[in-house]
């Protein structure tokens, strides 16, 4: 298996088997909370919902339905002391602040999902990009025989909402996530292809 850092949106859907992707933590100042607003500033719930369509592996060509509900969008100070945690210890440093935090709930298929611990909203010139980052689920199966996939904790999808155009975006089942160059995001898949997120609908507060 090998990775490559990535650049740009597309070269995410075409990653190779340890996909990398990069996010500029910084620019989140300027994008958080961008959910509709309720009585009293409160911000309203949004959900996202589309189909995760398997790239390759034993899930290529497999769909599901996807679907993010947003209770609130993770603020610049939140990113801040999750770039802290894996600057200071690492994976399990991040592990433990990132469950502290809890923006939503994330769903593949039809059962009730896990929390969406962080969703990060960042501004685009044609669009918004959405980035989760929650506690993945781990079996029994990967407990009891220590499998490599244990070390990956963490969940991941990326969303891109078009102002025009169709909606998409990439989801990583299992992942590990570390800084490079100060803020940038580096998120290593456990050896398959992300999955990918298509005809992404946004509904509820704010939606255009």
């Amino acid at each position: 298996m090998r990775g490559r850092k990535l650049s740009g949106w597309l070269g995410v859907l075409c990653c190779a088997a340890l996909g990398l992707t990069m996010l500029q933590a910084g620019s989140v100042a300027h994008g958080q909370r961008r959910g509709g607003r309720g009585e009293g500033g409160r911000q309203q719930q949004q959900e996202i919902l589309g189909t995760v369509v398997g790239v390759g592996g034993r899930f290529g060509g497999r769909t599901a339905p996807f679907r993010l509900i947003v209770n609130r969008y993770s603020s610049a100070e939140e990113v801040q002391q999750l770039n802290s945690a894996m600057q200071s210890g690492g994976q399990d440093e991040l592990l433990r602040v990132l469950t502290r935090m809890d923006a939503g709930r994330i769903s593949v298929g039809n059962g009730v999902g896990v929390d969406a611990n962080a969703i990060i909203s960042v501004p685009e010139a044609d669009g918004t990009k959405i980035v989760v980052l929650f506690q993945r689920n781990i079996d029994f199966y990967e407990l009891r025989y220590g499998t490599r996939s244990q070390d990956y904790r963490f969940g991941y999808a990326e969303i891109f909402l078009r102002r025009r155009g169709n909606s998409e975006g990439t989801f990583i089942p299992a992942a590990k996530v570390r800084l490079r160059d100060g803020n940038n995001w580096e998120v290593e898949d456990f050896g398959v292809f992300p999955a990918r997120l298509m005809g992404l609908q946004l509904r509820g507060g704010g939606a255009r």
